[in-house]
């Protein structure tokens, strides 16, 4: 019977459809561990996850089987047993599974139980609940594979000890949220170890897939609860861990504890990889943004640079008669520091031009916001006509706390391809430029500071797009809104709420909410961005664009 194994996590990115590419990559890891025992690779890594509607294709299940059939030949040749994620047809269902893969055959699968259809999980959609799982038996040894959610609930882990399970494997693709990797390990994982009696080890995977980025963080937990291994957050790695059967039961050898990055920086990573693999994997060769010389628009640039390089960054300057000698300097002072392109087109004679196309109609009308929205659009056309000539993918750079209450133009400013500040309110804002400012970030590709003049952060916001305009004119302080909006976005609480805790005028409040709702359809139009909070608009958060309630 065997007393010492060899088990190696292998936290790794994917490439959701593209089966071939992922399967190289399960060849490549089991190519530099052969005296492995096992190899654990992340849930659904064949296929890439969240495959979302793409795993209705039945020509993707057929080819899934046909390679996950293939992997399997290969551990004829005696090499590491491997636990490869992929789906399985029967009948007219489809199932979410993990596959043992041993003596080049398919050993056993176990299909997922427990599918979450919450925030921005939807698998009851596309996949098939499997029964309550029984244990795996492999070399002797008794399993239990609780995939993701599984192991999330108490009921599957609970099954498996109870049917003699020695270990637990869960193998997940748990996307990043602020917070999550406590919670992961300090709380739901160790309530299962602590539940079981049982070892149980934890794989994320890492990388960027449209509006999610998952932040690998995996872990190996001994039945004692200690933390035998802690594997590096953003970043692949695999991981040898070996084990010791004794009268006990099974115990994982101490590891190296990655330390886990705290805030504001595993925010600033996550978007880093966000961007990244969304601008790399959808092929632009770099990134164009209006660098307007507020705080948004440059640590948009700063991301991107980080993301990409400087060299793919090309920002545009776009003043009209409202912009300031300040915002051109400190434009032009934040691409120096940052080192990338900058180049200035007014669009004065644009503005003009439209003020004469429109004056007939606009004859009895006075100046208002319709005015402003122009230059904005005004703008937004001339950025995408630069991407559609030279290629790069527009950024948009509008904060949380603006797509909350509308305070962005359809058309114009929200006009682009990706938005990495789209989950993050403008506090958040304000907190990432001063930590960039005094920081290089680990997975930067521009790894110079600061990345913007101080003015930038320090300056009241402002859209100039009217005489001494500030944003302060038609908002709340970003303080106090960002408190309102987290309670009603992120908390879904009650004007009532609002006001109970912090005092707030309570016509304030019910105009914010107003606004918040207002806006749902300019935010069903927006570009995706990554998400960062537990309720992110896109994904997490899905409201009717037409609708009478109010709190208040």
């Amino acid at each position: 019977m065997t007393e010492q194994l060899t088990i190696v996590l292998s936290q790794m990115t994917q490439a959701v459809g593209d089966l071939a590419a992922n399967v190289a990559a399960i060849r490549d890891v089991r190519a530099r561990h052969r005296d492995a025992d096992l190899i654990l690779y992340p849930e659904l890594q064949l296929i890439g996850y969240p495959p979302e509607d793409l795993v209705l294709k039945p020509a993707l299940a057929e080819r899934a089987a046909k390679l996950l059939a293939d992997l399997a030949a290969d551990t004829a040749d005696g090499g590491p047993a491997m636990l490869v994620g992929s789906v399985e047809r029967e009948g007219g269902d489809l199932y979410n599974i993990v596959a043992l893969l041993d003596n080049g055959r398919v050993v056993a699968t176990r299909r997922k139980h427990e599918l979450p259809n919450y925030g921005t999980f939807d698998e009851k959609r596309v996949f098939a609940p499997g029964p309550l799982p029984d244990v795996v038996e492999w070399r002797g040894i008794k399993l239990g594979l609780p995939i993701c959610e599984d192991g999330w609930l108490p009921k599957v882990s609970g099954h498996l000890a109870a049917a003699g399970a020695e270990m637990l494997i869960s193998v997940n693709g748990s996307p990043y949220e602020i917070d999550k990797d406590d919670r992961r390990l300090g709380q739901v994982f160790a309530a299962r170890v602590a539940e079981t009696g049982l070892p149980l080890i934890f794989l994320n995977r890492i990388g960027g897939q449209d509006e999610l980025v998952f932040d690998g963080c995996s872990f190996v937990l001994n039945a004692d609860g200690g933390t035998a291994h802690r594997l590096t957050d953003w970043e692949p790695e695999e991981r040898v861990t070996r084990w010791t059967k004794a009268t006990c039961g099974w115990t994982c050898d101490a590891g190296a504890i990655a330390e886990w990055e705290a805030h504001p920086a595993d925010i600033y990573s996550a978007m880093i990889l966000s961007l990244r693999d969304y601008v790399e994997r959808n092929r632009f060769p770099g990134v164009v943004l209006g660098l307007s010389g507020g705080i948004d628009s440059a640590i948009c640039a700063a991301i991107a640079a980080d993301a990409l390089g400087a060299d793919k960054v090309w920002c545009v300057m776009l003043p009209s008669r409202f912009t300031s000698q300040e915002s051109l300097d400190d434009a032009a002072g934040c691409a120096g520091m940052i080192g990338c392109r900058l180049d200035t087109i007014p669009i004065v004679p644009a503005v003009e031009a439209f003020d004469q196309m429109l004056g007939g109609s606009f004859a009895d009308r006075d100046v208002d916001i319709t005015e402003e929205n122009v230059q904005s659009r005004i703008r937004g056309v001339t950025l995408m006509a630069l991407s559609n000539k030279f290629g790069p993918m527009l950024l948009t750079t509008g904060n949380k706390s603006e797509m909350s209450v509308g305070y962005a133009t359809i058309y114009g400013d929200m006009a682009g391809g990706y938005n990495p500040l789209k989950d993050a309110y403008k506090m958040t804002v304000f907190a990432l430029a001063e930590w960039r400012n005094a920081h290089v970030p680990r997975l930067s590709r521009n790894p110079v500071t600061p990345v913007m003049p101080a003015n930038i952060v320090t300056k009241p916001p402002s859209a100039e797009l009217r005489p001494d305009q500030k944003d302060e004119d038609s908002l709340p302080p970003y303080v106090d809104l960002d408190r309102m909006l987290h309670m009603l976005v992120e908390e879904e609480a009650s004007v009532d709420d609002v006001v109970a805790k912090y005092g707030f005028d309570r016509d304030a409040v019910v105009r914010i909410e107003r606004l918040l709702m207002l806006a749902e359809y300019k935010r069903r139009q927006a570009p995706p961005g990554v998400k960062l909070s537990t309720r992110n608009f896109g994904r997490d958060r899905r409201y009717p664009i037409t609708h009478g309630f109010r709190t208040a």
